[in-house]
C-alpha cells in the first residue's frame, strides 16, 4: 500500500521536479545494487518531488521481472520519507499486471505503465490493457503515452472515469493539440508529466497545457542545474530558462543526438564525468565513445556546482 492517497500523490509529484535514477551495473552486465543505493540516497538528499525505480533511463526494457523487483525494492529502502517511488510496468498485459501487484508488495507508492513490447493495438485493446493493470493494484497508475501506446483524449477520458487509481498522464510524444485537448476535457483529474526525451527542452511551453512536471535525466549528474531549471520554468523566467537552454541543454541535445540510444547512455556518461561511474548501458544500447565522454565531461564543467 502506498504511502500516499491518491490526491496527495498527485500533489506531491505535480508540485516539483521528477526523476529517473539509472540502474547500476558491473563490467560483466549484471546489477550493481550496493552502487545502485548509494546513488538514491545521494539524489534522495536533493528535493525531487519523486524517483521512478528502473524507468525508461533506469533501463527496464534491459531488466529481467526479478531484477525489476530488486531495484525497486533497493530504491524504496534508500528514499527517504516523503519521496515517493515509482515503479515501472510494461509489456504484454499479464506481465504488466504482474508487476504492478510486485511493485505494491515492494512498498511503492505508484506505477508507470510503460508501452506494451512491439505491437501496435487499437484504442479498445489499449483501454483493455490500462484497466487490467489498474485493477491488478491499489497503487495509483500513470500511462506513458509513447511510441505504440498513443491515447486519444476519448480514450484517456473514458479510462479516468472507469479507473479510480488512474492518476496520471506522462506524454512522451508531444502533440500539442491533443496535450490542450486532454486538459481542456479531463482538467484536474489526472496528473500530467512532461516525458519526452530531455524535457527540459518542452518544459515551460507544456507548462501552459497543464504540465505542472516533467522527468528530468539529467538531474542524475548535475542535480542542481536540474532544479534551477525547474525552478526557472514554474517561475515562468523565460530569461532563466533559455539562458540555460543555450548553456548547457542544447550542446547536451548534441551529443545526445550522435547515436540512437543515446538518451540513455548519454546520463550514464554523465555520472562517470563526475565520478560517480553507474557502469556500462546493456546491449542492444552502446555507451558514448572516449571522445563524447570528453566533450560532455566539459560541457558539465560549466554548470556543476
Amino acid at each position: 500500500m502506498s504511502r500516499f492517497t491518491h490526491g496527495e500523490l498527485k500533489s506531491v509529484l505535480g508540485a516539483g521536479l521528477l526523476s529517473f535514477p539509472v540502474t547500476h551495473m558491473t563490467p560483466d552486465l549484471a546489477f550493481d545494487e550496493r552502487a545502485y543505493r548509494d546513488h538514491v540516497a545521494w539524489l534522495a538528499g536533493h528535493p525531487a518531488a519523486g524517483l521512478f525505480a528502473a524507468g525508461g533511463t533506469g533501463e527496464f526494457f534491459s531488466l529481467t521481472p526479478a531484477e525489476v523487483g530488486r531495484v525497486v525494492r533497493a530504491a524504496v529502502d534508500e528514499a527517504p520519507d516523503g519521496m515517493p517511488i515509482i515503479a515501472p510496468a510494461g509489456y504484454g498485459t499479464a506481465l504488466a499486471a504482474e508487476l504492478a501487484r510486485d511493485a505494491e508488495e515492494a512498498g511503492a507508492d505508484a506505477v508507470l505503465l510503460l508501452p506494451p513490447y512491439l505491437t501496435e493495438a487499437p484504442q479498445a485493446g489499449l483501454a483493455a490493457h490500462v484497466r487490467a493493470v489498474c485493477a491488478a493494484t491499489s497503487l495509483g497508475v500513470i500511462v506513458y503515452h509513447r511510441a505504440n501506446a498513443a491515447f486519444t483524449v476519448e480514450t484517456v477520458a473514458r479510462l479516468a472515469e472507469d479507473c479510480p487509481n488512474l492518476i496520471g498522464f506522462k506524454d512522451g510524444v508531444g502533440d500539442i493539440e491533443l496535450m490542450s485537448r486532454l486538459y481542456a476535457t479531463v482538467g484536474d483529474a489526472l496528473l500530467y508529466v512532461g516525458g519526452l526525451p530531455t524535457a527540459e527542452t518542452f518544459a515551460l511551453p507544456y507548462l501552459e497545457l497543464g504540465v505542472t512536471t516533467y522527468s528530468s535525466a539529467m538531474f542524475n549528474f548535475v542535480p542542481g542545474f536540474a532544479l534551477d531549471f525547474y525552478d526557472a520554468v514554474r517561475a515562468r523566467d523565460h530569461a532563466g530558462v533559455y539562458g540555460r537552454l543555450a548553456e548547457f541543454v542544447l550542446p547536451y541535445l548534441d551529443i545526445r543526438n550522435r547515436s540512437a540510444g543515446y538518451a540513455v547512455s548519454i546520463v550514464k556518461a554523465g555520472l562517470a564525468a563526475i565520478g560517480r561511474p553507474a557502469g556500462p548501458v546493456r546491449p542492444p544500447l552502446t555507451d558514448l565513445t572516449e571522445a563524447e565522454l570528453a566533450d560532455l565531461a566539459e560541457l558539465i564543467k560549466k554548470v556543476s556546482r
